[in-house]
């Protein structure tokens, strides 16, 4: 691998981007950390940025802590946005590793389209780059507990050297519980819940408003998904891949027989 990108969508400031960026660097990767000025939670594959009159997006230069001599840049935009810049002209060679987080708090089911780590990381993988997205289940912590991001990172060499294993555009999605160490399970392949762990309920249009109301967490999910499996102290793997056609549909034959009636 020639170098990664690293990127979240918590922002340039959030301490899980830091800690996965020591993480690459510990392991011999050559990192450029790229993430946007401001949280980006819940923006998917967003592509959107902030552009001035000419059509150029604000990048700004940063030292971030524990990461001397890192280059680093804000940038006024989203997570998936970045990696594209990153991997469509940015840099004169472009990354072949993605690496996204360390989010503060899980991304599990097929929530995870809406998620900006795992958008970020499916974008590379739309352009052939390996990519992984990290999630620590940090919810449920009591205020004022740093979460424990040294459990992810630790994680994090054995899950890179299976993805350098797959074919060019892998993405991978890793969450791991926020546990003692005693307590974490085995890292487990497990696919993606039908729906994901937060849940909210919107009520009916009321005066030009549509109420918002987040529901309890959904801790359990389908057995031995990611979901029940996090919740069980396991830290779950899942290959998961961006929009393509969806091969169970006979598109072809159904247009076929609607044109001959």
């Amino acid at each position: 691998m020639s170098w990664a990108l690293v990127t979240n969508d918590d922002g340039i400031a959030a301490p899980g981007l830091h800690a996965l960026a020591a993480a690459a660097l510990g392991s011999g990767i050559r990192v450029v950390v790229a993430a946007p000025v401001e949280q980006a939670s819940g923006s998917g594959a967003s592509m959107i940025a902030t552009m001035d009159a000419e059509q150029r997006v604000p990048v700004r230069r940063e030292q971030l802590p524990g990461l001397d001599g890192v280059e680093a840049y804000a940038v006024a935009a989203q997570p998936a946005f970045i990696t594209y810049a990153a991997l469509n002209g940015w840099f004169s060679e472009p990354p072949s590793l993605v690496l996204s987080g360390i989010n503060e708090g899980p991304n599990l089911g097929r929530a995870v389209l809406h998620s900006g780590t795992v958008g970020a990381a499916l974008t590379a993988g739309r352009f052939g780059a390996r990519a992984l997205a990290v999630s620590l289940d940090s919810d449920g912590l009591p205020p004022g507990t740093e979460p424990n991001w040294d459990l992810a990172v630790s994680l994090v060499p054995e899950v890179l050297a299976v993805l350098t294993e797959t074919p060019p555009g892998t993405v991978f999605s890793l969450n791991v519980p926020d546990v003692a160490p005693e307590e974490l399970g085995e890292l487990t392949a497990a696919p993606l819940a039908e729906l994901g762990k937060m849940r909210t309920r919107v009520d009916g249009l009321d005066g030009g408003y549509l109420g918002v109301h987040i529901l309890a967490p959904n801790t359990e999910g389908e057995l031995d998904t990611d979901i029940s499996l996090l919740a069980a102290g396991h830290p779950t793997l899942t290959a998961v891949s961006g929009v393509t056609e969806d091969a169970g549909i006979p598109l072809a034959v159904l247009l076929a027989e609607r044109a001959r009636r």
